[in-house]
């Protein structure tokens, strides 16, 4: 039996906003969604009337329309939410009365603070909203922004939403290339973006890359520049379609903010896959149900109140920026920061922490991993008394860094391992303020999302029945209206629905836990398959990471003599080599903690692993490497010199 490591306080319970939509739905004449098992059963058996519960729970600004709420609700995809509903997302983030309180917070590598107060937060959002109106900017057009994670980009984003716009970001760390591969697709008519940025205590200038995107951008009709916080300044003198962000805003005098009213379907923002097999899929994503299912996801499985500090490590080129941002509809504050977070060897976000009274901790299970394998211990150096839930997305948690947050973090702190995506914006499984914490678990799905996992033949596996593709059998509001250009929905149908008819197929390869919970073992895609057994690499990564000579890992399958061979790639520590006893080691230590099965036919040592803009380790890239495949898309690598060093290996050549 796997070892609970924390159980929610009776009296926090009691007083949870899980417990009150409890009573609220009481108070309509719910009596079966008493207990979270309950509350989960009725939210999917009943979709119609729980979302329109939490539409009234969570206090949406807009006209809800009359029922029906839900039509089509038996069509994946097909069905649709709120069909005569009338909303503007940016007017939901901005309803909170905060006056002076801090609406955002910011902080960079070189520790520089900011604050913008909920007044002034409302002044700029006027101010940009009549600059982009002027520029011709309305209901549809497209905002591209290439910006770190500053206020500006939140103002930006929230200008472009209340003017019924359809926004889309990236980081500004992205090449040329990559940047024209996402943005060449949608035709944005603003083009916003940061001269410069900071990363790892270096500095980096973005000007040259800014006027050759927009060479290429020729429907961009005018852009946008925000001087670097590094300093770098100027590039609107060469650029004749620039203006600097203080000139665009500064001549319009702030006045009350209209806001353009869309249907709950109209699109709010457009997401990019992360396009390491082609050319990245543009994403689209509603105002409705974005904002619906971060509601939920924030207020309910976060327990988030108004005025609580949020913070999500995070660059605007991953979805975990989108679900930030919406947690002003909460009436949180939230702390941005820009930069690498192991600048200062991590201890720049823990002195962050401490310093902002942060309430919710948002990481990476890279970045909790990396503190690990450096042996720091943050609760013999930092207070964190503020801290009472640590989320981790981007990859599994291993159960070793569920110990690790217990052992030298925080002992009582609520730990939730969410798992996602960008496809929906949001988690399928994730946090639950109700339920213990299971070593190495997830601990429950969603409400309101039908997940289940199932075999190859598309049964249902339960509670300790095996593992199978993570699937949702029942339509959600934050499913993607569709991909952008993609005429009669073909590419969006067969990315989720081809596999199992009228069923969202997410490609996560995962299991059910006798506690209710969920182990996700790796993407399905990159699920290797030795004689025929299918094996999660996350269930590798696990073993391989208790490791102290091993800093990282990568594995993929590699077709050899009619079948598949596991190939593991090793980033060792400084000054130890793969020598036959470490080789020993490892094996033995995969194989008595997962299996023979698991075991490499072959370790081979590397100086690094590549990785997406959003930290996660490529898998597929390598394994297209290997087979002498070409990468299709090496811009959407944070290091792509990274893949060379897997090319035309002698021990892998037949």
């Amino acid at each position: 039996m796997n070892t609970e490591l924390w159980k929610p306080d009776p009296d926090a319970v009691r007083g949870s906003n899980m417990a009150r939509l409890m009573a609220h739905l009481a108070e309509q004449g719910v009596s079966e969604a008493g207990d979270p098992d309950a509350l989960h059963g009725f939210s999917i058996s009943s979709p119609e009337q729980f979302w329109s519960a939490i539409w009234d729970f969570c206090d949406v600004t807009g006209n809800k329309g009359s029922a029906p709420y839900l039509v089509d609700g038996g069509k994946m995809p097909g069905a649709a939410f709120f069909p005569e509903a009338s909303l503007n997302y940016a007017q939901n983030l901005l309803k909170f009365d905060g006056g002076d309180a801090p609406a955002l917070i910011f902080m960079g590598e070189d520790r520089k603070r900011r604050e913008m107060s909920w007044n002034e937060l409302r002044v700029q959002v006027s101010r940009a909203r009549q600059a982009f109106a002027k520029m011709g900017v309305g209901r549809g057009d497209r905002v591209a922004a290439m910006m770190p994670n500053v206020p500006e980009t939140i103002i930006a984003f929230l200008a472009t939403s209340s003017l019924g716009a359809v926004w889309s970001s990236c980081s500004p760390d992205f090449g040329s290339q990559g940047v024209l591969d996402r943005f060449g697709q949608i035709e944005p008519k603003l083009f916003i973006a940061c001269e410069g940025y900071f990363f790892n205590g270096k500095s980096c200038s973005v000007s040259d890359r800014i006027e050759r995107i927009l060479d290429q951008l020729p429907g961009v009709e005018r852009a946008i520049l925000l001087p670097g916080l590094d300093g770098t300044s100027g590039t609107c003198d060469r650029v004749e379609r620039a203006i600097a962000w203080d000139d665009a805003l500064g001549s319009f005098e702030p006045m009350e903010i209209e806001f353009t009213q869309v249907p709950f379907s109209h699109p709010l923002y457009i997401l990019f896959s992360s396009g390491t097999t082609g050319v990245p899929k543009c994403i689209v994503h509603s105002v409705g149900g974005a904002l619906l299912q971060h509601l939920k996801e924030h207020q309910l499985h976060c327990d988030l109140r108004a005025g609580e500090r949020m913070f999500y490590f995070t660059t605007c080129g991953w979805m975990m920026w989108n679900w930030l941002v919406t947690g002003l509809a909460s009436g949180a504050t939230l702390l941005l920061y820009d930069g690498s977070p192991m600048h200062e060897d991590g201890k720049l976000m823990f002195d962050y922490a401490d310093a902002e009274k942060m309430n919710i901790f948002g990481t990476s299970a890279k970045f909790i991993d990396a503190l690990r394998n450096a042996g720091l211990r943050p609760r013999e150096t930092h207070d964190l008394a503020s801290v009472r839930m640590v989320l981790s997305t981007g990859s599994p948690l291993s159960p070793e860094s569920f110990d690790y947050v217990y052992e030298n973090i925080k002992t009582d702190v609520h730990l939730a391992s969410i798992a996602g995506g960008t496809d929906i914006v949001s988690t399928f499984v994730l946090g639950h303020p109700m339920l213990p914490v299971w070593r190495g678990e997830v601990q429950a799905a969603g409400l309101g999302m039908a997940v289940e996992v199932f075999d190859d033949t598309g049964n249902s596996l339960g509670r300790g029945e095996g593992k199978g593709e993570l699937v949702c059998t029942k339509p959600f509001p934050a499913m993607p209206i569709g991909f952008w250009n993609d005429a009669g929905g073909k590419k969006y149908f067969e990315a989720y629905f081809g596999r199992f008819p009228n069923v969202w197929h997410h490609g996560d390869f995962a299991e059910w836990t006798e506690h209710g919970g969920m182990i996700i073992h790796g993407r399905s895609d990159a699920t290797l398959n030795p004689g025929g057994v299918r094996i999660g690499t996350a269930e590798i990564y696990r073993q391989v990471e208790q490791l102290e000579e091993v800093n990282e890992a990568v594995v993929i399958g590699q077709d050899w003599d009619n079948d598949v061979r596991v190939i593991l790639f090793v980033v060792l520590a400084e000054g130890v080599e793969l020598n036959d006893e470490l080789q020993k080691r490892i094996k033995l230590r995969i194989r008595e903690g997962a299996s023979p099965r698991h075991v490499p036919a072959m370790i081979i040592k590397v100086q690094d692993i590549p990785r997406t803009k959003s930290g996660k380790i490529t898998e597929l890239a390598v394994r297209d490497i290997v087979h002498g495949r070409a990468v299709k898309n090496k811009e959407a690598l944070a290091n792509p010199e990274a893949l060379d060093l897997y090319r035309d290996i002698p021990d892998l050549q037949g």
